[in-house]
């Protein structure tokens, strides 16, 4: 393994970087494309009940009742959220029967006879359910407040919606300014909708969003873009988030995200600090400016040495004495490595490590999720 490597390799463990494979160091050299899932990444992944919305006629307790007991089945950050909001307003919440997960848009069950629905309004919609007028209003508005939003229903009618908030990670707005700072687009996906994507997007600064993106295909996403020419990276936390990871030319897990994800990323983040990600890709391509600027001098030494050796002209102790030197030098070039400290935007040292910087657009479009 290169000196370079292995320097690079604990310095990037002291600045929050377990680096799995040392091909990451290579795949991070060439990326242009930053793609971050949103929740439990970009956000906290600790959602939070705020706001409730019934029917009309319809007793709020009831829709809790129902809402708590299916969602107590599921592992989800939101389902978890809901659940124990509603053990904490009723107490025991009723059994479960028949509970199927539904991968991207919700889930259902069986609670006292009735056949619930819990999701967005696309599962709703797939089930010719009619939203009433006052829930659609109070969804739009949350939604278009960063809420996520998820609606209830039970043998075919709608219920009530439920709002959750989720915090954005204080580091997050400062990684992504300076992801930017280094000519790197941003992209956030998320299988959330659109608008609440959006306005996440706007506290951070992301430049991208495609939303309403169905577990599933997020790979296919990944390759798209991959598609279109582009060298991508994605840093994700989820089971649902392994694919994409595998797929993308650098995956980046955060650590305390499900273990599926950790083992399909190539790098993991072991500090909550979205400024890692940054850092990671600096660290990755400062090692690679290093180990060439071993090989050219490595390389520059021998084509000068060889010609001068084969025809006498070069004793061998000063040979000896000369390649003795040469190893000095790339140790202590590597160690250089040790005194990384990556600057908060661009600088002399990204200058010294970086390409040229692609220029980053002001607009901040929402592409389709297919």
């Amino acid at each position: 393994m290169p000196t370079a490597l292995q320097v690079a390799s604990g310095t990037g463990a002291q600045l929050g970087v377990f680096i799995k494979s040392h091909q990451a160091m290579e795949s991070a050299r060439a990326i242009d494309t930053v793609v971050l899932d949103k929740t439990g990444t970009l956000t906290q992944g600790r959602m939070s009940v705020v706001d409730l919305v019934t029917a009309d006629g319809v007793p709020s307790r009831d829709v809790l009742r129902y809402v708590g007991a299916v969602e107590d089945a599921s592992e989800h950050a939101i389902a978890t959220a809901i659940a124990a909001h509603a053990r904490g307003e009723l107490g025991d919440l009723p059994s479960v029967s028949e509970f199927t997960a539904l991968a991207g848009l919700g889930a259902q069950g069986t609670v006292k006879g009735r056949r619930i629905l819990i999701g967005s309004a696309r599962l709703l919609a797939q089930h010719e359910i009619a939203v009433p007028a006052m829930l659609e209003q109070a969804r739009t508005r949350w939604e278009h407040a960063g809420r996520t939003t998820v609606l209830i229903a039970a043998d075919g009618a709608a219920l009530g919606a439920i709002a959750l908030a989720d915090t954005v990670k204080p580091s997050a707005a400062e990684a992504i300014e300076r992801l930017h700072a280094m000519g790197l687009r941003t992209v956030l996906l998320t299988g959330d909708n659109t608008a609440t994507a959006r306005a996440v997007a706007a506290q951070v600064g992301i430049t991208e969003v495609i939303a309403e993106v169905l577990p599933a295909d997020k790979a296919a996403t990944i390759a798209r873009l991959q598609g279109e020419g582009q060298r991508v990276a994605m840093v994700g936390d989820g089971i649902n988030d392994a694919p994409a990871l595998a797929r993308a030319d650098l995956g980046l897990a955060v650590v305390e995200g499900s273990d599926v994800a950790q083992a399909a990323a190539d790098l993991i983040l072991v500090r909550d600090d979205l400024n890692v990600v940054p850092t990671a890709i600096t660290l990755a391509r400062a090692t690679l400016a290093t180990i060439r600027g071993n090989l050219v001098w490595a390389f520059g030494y021998n084509v000068a040495a060889l010609p001068l050796a084969a025809t006498g002209l070069l004793n061998p102790l000063i040979a000896g004495a000369t390649m003795a030197l040469s190893s000095v030098f790339v140790v202590s070039n590597s160690l250089r490595l040790r005194r990384f400290a990556p600057p908060a935007t661009t600088g002399s040292y990204l200058t010294d490590y970086l390409d040229e910087p692609a220029a980053v657009s002001d607009e901040a479009p929402v592409r389709p999720a297919s």
